[in-house]
């Protein structure tokens, strides 16, 4: 059966369908360059502070812990904007930057001008306590000196980004104060979690499709239990990386010499169970973050870093792998210096 159309709108309806379409927007050649241009530039300064730690001070590296507890609080605050107050996003900025400085400027206090050594009373770790505190105190307080815009569920946003991710750089800044291997907790942190995600990149595309079994389908779908054997591995292998930049990079420039280098080979050991195990919390701690934006329906955390998303992006992985980095050797170190 025919259509009845006019020629006007028989003219109307060609001049449509010859009208040229509007082409996808093409991926930029430049944006390859922007990323890898952006994370140059970010392991250039997490360098230059690990060089200004070895030949200045420690506790220099404690700018950067301190940066980066600002930047990824601020990121989670704006990530939750339509779900907490601007009250509570003040308090939360207020108190995670209160609590790093506290325990790094407490620590250094009693390090360097008191001169406390292992085993005497050091009280930077109950003093920071009681400032984390007052910071829940305060983040409870509102509901009632705020009671009328202050909620139980935008208390709970309040207290996940007033946690997140400031304990874990807590621990970050845990690692760099550390009696003995201070220098190689940090390589653990931000060299094990790169290898780790290539090489689980590299078992992801190898065998994926052989093996397609998910890790987490749910949080993130295109994560492998293959890949992340790859990740285990790629962890094993940068802690072979780790193990020889300490011992023979690391250890001769704060004792300034080349000439007697001396490479501990039973830590070998204990250095590969640190790649494996921070390997695997790096993988566990991207998924956290993985699940966080898949809540709140977004892709990335913020656009401070080009090509990366936000720095939260960046560091999900060492948060968690600073946890495993700092338990190890914390009893590492219990354990010689008993």
């Amino acid at each position: 059966m025919e259509d009845n159309i006019s020629p006007a709108e028989s003219e109307q309806l060609n001049t449509e369908v010859n009208e040229p379409q509007p082409e996808k927007p093409k991926k930029k050649k430049s944006d390859i360059w922007v990323r890898m241009g952006v994370g140059f530039l970010y392991m250039a300064i997490l360098i230059g502070f690990f060089l200004l730690k070895i030949f200045v001070n420690d506790f220099l590296f404690d700018f950067i812990v301190l940066a980066f507890s600002v930047l990824g609080t601020f990121e989670m605050c704006r990530a939750f904007k339509h779900k907490i107050t601007t009250l509570q996003t003040v308090i939360v900025m207020i108190f995670t930057t209160l609590t790093i400085l506290t325990f790094c400027v407490s620590d250094f206090v009693f390090k360097e001008v008191f001169k406390v050594e292992w085993g005497q009373s050091n009280y930077t770790p109950l003093i920071t306590l009681v400032v984390f505190i007052a910071g829940l105190a305060t983040i409870l307080g509102l509901l009632v000196m705020a009671h009328q815009k202050t909620s139980l569920e935008s208390t709970g946003f309040t207290l996940i980004a007033y946690i997140y991710p400031t304990v874990f750089l807590l621990i970050l800044a845990g690692c760099n104060h550390l009696e003995r291997y201070s220098d190689a907790a940090i390589l653990f942190i931000f060299l094990i979690c790169p290898a780790s995600d290539s090489l689980a990149l590299v078992f992801g595309r190898l065998f994926g499709k052989k093996i397609p079994k998910k890790m987490a389908p749910s949080v993130s779908p295109n994560k492998t239990i293959v890949g992340g054997i790859g990740g285990l591995l790629g962890g094993a292998l940068g802690a072979v990386l780790v193990f020889f930049v300490y011992y023979g990079l690391c250890t001769p420039l704060r004792v300034g010499s080349f000439d007697n280098i001396v490479f501990e080979w039973e830590s070998l050991y204990l250095f590969l169970g640190v790649g494996v195990i921070s390997s695997f919390f790096a993988q566990f701690g991207d998924l956290v973050e993985s699940a966080i934006k898949r809540k709140l329906g977004i892709k990335d955390m913020g656009k401070m870093l080009p090509g990366h998303g936000g720095l939260l992006d960046r560091i999900d992985s060492s948060l968690y792998a600073g946890l495993a980095v700092c338990l190890i050797f914390t009893i590492r170190i219990m354990y010689i210096m008993s």
